[in-house]
């Protein structure tokens, strides 16, 4: 039985929870956060302890009693608490995106490897089913050559602990904070990002809009398109891969969301619907399921720390293509200016 520790009682930290509370051979142990009743509320929901800290909760439980914490915390928090977590030998799970600069994620991953420990990061969209199925479908060749890809996704702004999504230092913004899935995905389908440019509202506009539009060129010269907002209503997502013989077109918003259309059909009949069951597990369940038999048996990941570190480079290169007006390129040792 593996005992988990959650750090934090906001959004993540409730589907976290939710997902460890009725996972076979694992027990939720305890919620540790600052916002007490948080922390009451959703202990009391699922049979857990609830903690006012981190330390309160190792002292609590005793570390025997815990072998893995779970940091679903503001990201400017997630260096310090997996250092804590690996300082008392416990295997860390840490919502995406990994830091908010290369040199602390690079520190976080080898700071886990001195200390002996496993580290895993929250890239979901690798366990949502139509993207599992979309990359099935491009593995097998069943759009031909890829050649330009979209992605998107947003709807409102967030609302989080003491506005800190706001924060742009602290968040990075939608760019940073939302569209790094797409990132992480797209790299997972594509292979290595080489060149990103990148064009936002960070700074024109009020706080609390954010708008990015971020091109990537894969070293195999496939050019990819993501867009995210935080001015619109109604959160979705969506991708579209075209191809040299068929295009697969997703859109959660839509009512037949992952459709499937070769070029001899595209123009005379509607795309064939890949059905998904309403009653698998969340993408979040798969996910943290996925990292506990990880655990238990020694397995890779699917979703390495290194990959979200690699998100997270491709993430900053597009702020920083913002920042300069000028695309960036993404170096083995660096982000560069094009222009340089």
């Amino acid at each position: 039985m593996l005992q988990v520790l959650v750090i934090g009682a906001g959004t993540m930290g409730r589907t976290h929870a939710a997902a460890y509370a009725s996972m076979p051979g694992v027990k939720l142990a305890g919620i540790a956060d600052i916002q007490t009743e948080k922390a009451h509320q959703l202990a009391d929901r699922y049979g857990a302890q609830a903690y006012a800290s981190f330390e309160a909760a190792v002292a609590g439980l005793g570390a025997a009693r815990m072998d893995v914490i779970d940091v679903c915390l503001p990201t400017p928090l997630h260096k310090d608490y997996v250092v804590k977590a690996a300082d008392i030998g416990k295997h860390v799970i840490c919502e995406k995106p990994l830091a908010r600069s290369e040199a602390d994620a690079r520190f976080m991953i080898n700071y886990c490897q001195d200390k002996g420990v496993r580290l895993f990061v929250g890239h979901v969209l690798r366990f949502f089913p139509e993207y599992v199925k979309a990359k099935s479908l491009l593995d097998q060749g069943s759009i031909g050559k890829p050649a330009v890809i979209r992605a998107g996704r947003g709807g409102g702004y967030p609302i989080g602990w003491n506005h800190w999504y706001s924060d742009f230092g602290a968040s990075g913004g939608i760019t940073l904070d939302a569209m790094i899935h797409d990132f992480d995905y797209l790299r997972w389908c594509f292979g290595e990002v080489e060149r990103v440019y990148a064009k936002g509202l960070h700074g024109r506009h009020q706080a609390q809009l954010d708008y990015s539009l971020v091109t990537l060129r894969f070293r195999n010269g496939i050019i990819a398109h993501v867009e995210g907002t935080w001015a619109h209503e109604g959160f979705s997502m969506n991708l579209e891969m075209a191809g040299t013989s068929g295009v697969i077109d997703y859109d959660s918003a839509k009512d037949n969301p992952l459709l499937f259309k070769t070029r001899s059909s595209a123009a005379t009949v509607p795309g064939v619907v890949v059905p998904e069951s309403p009653l698998e597990r969340s993408p979040y369940y798969r996910e943290l399921e996925h990292f506990m038999s990880c655990i238990r048996d020694g397995s890779e990941p699917l979703v390495s720390a290194e990959d979200a570190y690699e998100a997270l480079r491709i993430a900053l290169a597009a702020l920083a293509s913002m920042a300069s007006g000028e695309p960036v390129v993404i170096e083995n040792d660096a982000l560069t200016l094009a222009s340089t």
